[in-house]
């Protein structure tokens, strides 16, 4: 079994530590991908809310995903192994809301 260690990453400026037993230079890769399409929609539509941001984004690289036919087949339950994903991307989203990141 893999073991997970802390990922250091940049997206908008903000520093987060990802925990991930994925590679590292694969976690780095999302990680620019998010931060680029996030610069991309802030110049674009001139969008400073961090949330905001986000949920274009993930909506933008989502629907890449759908266009190529790439999405997942089955999207509304996860598969157990997404599970542990999907715990940590929501707490790092409430940290980062507590934190006052989302906030305009």
């Amino acid at each position: 079994m893999s073991t997970k260690r802390s990922i250091p990453v940049s997206i908008l400026g903000h520093e987060y530590r990802v925990r991930s037993d994925a590679d590292e230079s694969v976690v780095r890769s999302a990680a620019t991908l998010v931060d680029e399409t996030m610069g991309r929609i802030r110049q674009r539509t001139g969008t400073v809310d961090s949330l905001d941001l986000a949920v274009l984004a993930a909506l933008n690289l989502a629907n890449r995903l759908v266009s190529r036919g790439e999405a997942p087949k089955r999207w509304a339950a996860p598969a157990p192994e997404d599970d542990e994903r999907l715990q940590a991307l929501i707490e790092l989203v409430e940290s980062e809301s507590d934190n006052g990141l989302a906030a305009s």
